[in-house]
């Protein structure tokens, strides 16, 4: 069975939003291997837009080679996009999903091949509500950015973790690698 992974990056100070951090040469090489690992990965609307971003580097490569390695990985993953607006995407390594997230999760588990990435703090949240994340790898970078979306809003229920592994960058950012347990 297939293990889903919830990758995301955040402060200090538990925000996650997508302006914050500090991504250099080290964290971008990371995150390429990671989507090369990956079967593919799952993002909400907003994140999924945003993550577009990538895409013009494609036609108007960077002077920076990881950034460029990274917009070739992300753009060759395939996307499930889950939102209740979007309609089509047209990037196309997307899909919108056309089941809910629960099932189309559960549906993908069972497949044979790599691991599922998640990459929206929104999915990770309603997925963690859920029980079906498998590893968290969280990217905290050495800030406070004093407001945004912090990552474990609305989650009501006592969740315990489990530190498998830990990875440290030159810029000082560490990426946690936790895995859910039962308490």
């Amino acid at each position: 069975m297939r293990k889903i992974i919830a990758a995301l990056n955040m402060t200090l100070d538990g925000i996650c939003d997508h302006t914050a951090g500090i991504p250099d040469k080290e964290i971008h090489q990371h995150y390429t291997e990671l989507l090369g690992q990956g079967e593919v990965i799952l993002y909400g609307r907003t994140t999924y837009q945003l993550m577009e971003f990538w895409r013009t580097f494609l036609e108007n490569p960077s002077k920076e080679k990881s950034m460029n390695d990274f917009a070739i990985a992300i753009d060759k993953i395939p996307k499930i996009v889950f939102s209740h607006t979007l309609k089509d995407a047209d990037w196309e390594s997307a899909n919108i999903a056309k089941h809910n997230l629960k099932d189309k999760v559960l549906e993908l588990k069972k497949q044979a091949g790599k691991d599922i990435i998640v990459g929206s703090r929104s999915l990770i949240i309603q997925l963690l509500k859920l029980n079906l994340i498998d590893e968290f790898q969280l990217c905290i970078y050495p800030m406070a950015e004093g407001s945004g979306l912090p990552l474990f809003e609305d989650i009501s229920d006592r969740i315990i973790f489990k530190l498998a592994k830990t990875k440290t960058f030159k810029s000082g950012a560490i990426i946690l690698y936790y895995q859910p347990k039962s308490e």
